[in-house]
Protein backbone atom coordinates (compact mmCIF):
# COMPACT_ATOMS: atom_id res chain seq x y z
CA UNK A 1 0.00 0.00 0.00
CA UNK A 2 1.28 3.62 -0.71
CA UNK A 3 1.78 5.68 1.88
CA UNK A 4 0.79 9.50 2.08
CA UNK A 5 4.55 10.40 1.41
CA UNK A 6 4.73 8.41 -1.27
CA UNK A 7 2.12 10.17 -3.45
CA UNK A 8 3.62 13.37 -2.37
CA UNK A 9 6.98 12.60 -4.00
CA UNK A 10 4.60 10.88 -7.21
CA UNK A 11 2.59 14.40 -7.06
CA UNK A 12 6.22 15.76 -6.93
CA UNK A 13 8.32 13.78 -9.44
CA UNK A 14 4.94 14.81 -12.34
CA UNK A 15 5.61 18.58 -11.20
CA UNK A 16 9.03 18.37 -11.67
CA UNK A 17 8.61 17.24 -14.90
CA UNK A 18 8.14 20.55 -16.49
CA UNK A 19 9.34 22.76 -13.89
CA UNK A 20 13.09 23.58 -13.69
CA UNK A 21 15.26 26.43 -12.30
CA UNK A 22 17.36 28.64 -14.41
CA UNK A 23 19.40 31.43 -13.15
CA UNK A 24 17.25 33.82 -14.50
CA UNK A 25 14.52 32.52 -12.85
CA UNK A 26 15.43 30.00 -10.21
CA UNK A 27 13.08 27.34 -8.59
CA UNK A 28 11.81 28.29 -4.68
CA UNK A 29 11.13 24.49 -3.71
CA UNK A 30 9.45 23.91 -0.14
CA UNK A 31 9.89 21.17 2.27
CA UNK A 32 7.11 20.61 5.12
CA UNK A 33 7.97 18.23 7.76
CA UNK A 34 5.26 17.78 11.26
CA UNK A 35 7.58 19.73 13.36
CA UNK A 36 9.33 22.45 10.78
CA UNK A 37 8.95 23.95 7.30
CA UNK A 38 12.24 24.47 4.93
CA UNK A 39 12.85 26.66 1.37
CA UNK A 40 15.35 26.58 -0.95
CA UNK A 41 15.87 28.49 -4.20
CA UNK A 42 17.72 26.33 -7.07
CA UNK A 43 19.33 26.74 -9.97
CA UNK A 44 19.20 23.29 -11.60
CA UNK A 45 20.67 24.50 -14.74
CA UNK A 46 23.99 24.72 -12.80
CA UNK A 47 22.97 22.50 -9.42
CA UNK A 48 23.36 24.98 -6.41
CA UNK A 49 21.54 25.92 -3.51
CA UNK A 50 21.11 30.17 -3.71
CA UNK A 51 19.35 30.47 -1.37
CA UNK A 52 17.53 28.74 1.95
CA UNK A 53 15.85 29.12 4.95
CA UNK A 54 14.08 26.97 7.73
CA UNK A 55 12.49 27.39 10.75
CA UNK A 56 15.04 25.73 12.05
CA UNK A 57 17.27 28.89 11.26
CA UNK A 58 19.39 30.49 13.98
CA UNK A 59 18.32 33.64 13.74
CA UNK A 60 14.94 33.53 13.46
CA UNK A 61 14.74 30.90 16.07
CA UNK A 62 13.83 33.51 18.34
CA UNK A 63 11.34 34.75 16.39
CA UNK A 64 9.26 31.60 16.26
CA UNK A 65 7.86 29.26 19.14
CA UNK A 66 6.89 25.77 17.30
CA UNK A 67 8.16 25.60 14.14
CA UNK A 68 4.89 23.70 12.69
CA UNK A 69 2.42 26.22 12.18
CA UNK A 70 1.08 29.14 9.94
CA UNK A 71 2.89 31.83 11.51
CA UNK A 72 6.57 30.18 11.29
CA UNK A 73 5.90 29.16 7.78
CA UNK A 74 4.97 33.18 7.05
CA UNK A 75 8.21 34.31 8.96
CA UNK A 76 9.97 31.75 6.53
CA UNK A 77 8.79 33.00 3.60
CA UNK A 78 9.72 36.67 4.44
CA UNK A 79 13.21 35.40 5.32
CA UNK A 80 13.47 34.11 2.15
CA UNK A 81 12.65 36.70 0.66
CA UNK A 82 14.67 39.30 1.81
CA UNK A 83 17.68 36.97 1.43
CA UNK A 84 16.69 36.56 -2.29
CA UNK A 85 16.44 40.01 -3.02
CA UNK A 86 19.44 40.76 -1.13
CA UNK A 87 21.43 38.39 -3.83
CA UNK A 88 19.67 40.07 -6.36
CA UNK A 89 16.93 37.42 -7.01
CA UNK A 90 12.95 39.04 -7.66
CA UNK A 91 11.28 36.64 -10.11
CA UNK A 92 11.54 32.60 -8.99
CA UNK A 93 8.74 29.78 -9.79
CA UNK A 94 6.79 28.06 -7.39
CA UNK A 95 7.51 24.28 -6.23
CA UNK A 96 5.44 23.37 -3.84
CA UNK A 97 6.85 19.90 -3.40
CA UNK A 98 3.55 17.36 -3.76
CA UNK A 99 2.36 19.68 -0.75
CA UNK A 100 -1.02 20.88 -1.17
CA UNK A 101 -0.82 25.10 -2.18
CA UNK A 102 -3.22 25.11 1.18
CA UNK A 103 -2.19 25.95 5.17
CA UNK A 104 1.38 26.16 5.68
CA UNK A 105 2.74 26.41 2.21
CA UNK A 106 0.06 29.04 1.18
CA UNK A 107 1.08 30.81 4.34
CA UNK A 108 4.44 30.78 3.16
CA UNK A 109 3.98 31.68 0.06
CA UNK A 110 2.03 35.01 0.96
CA UNK A 111 4.57 35.99 3.32
CA UNK A 112 7.03 35.68 0.37
CA UNK A 113 4.95 37.63 -1.81
CA UNK A 114 4.18 40.12 0.60
CA UNK A 115 8.17 40.95 1.27
CA UNK A 116 8.82 41.33 -2.54
CA UNK A 117 9.61 38.15 -4.36
CA UNK A 118 7.78 37.90 -7.76
CA UNK A 119 5.82 34.38 -8.63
Amino acid sequence: MESRNDKRLARHARVRKNLSGTPEKPRLCVFRSNKNISVQIIDDVNGVTLVSASSLDKELKGQIEYGGNKEAAKVVGEAIAKRALAKGIENVCFDRGGFLYHGRVKELADGARQAGLKF
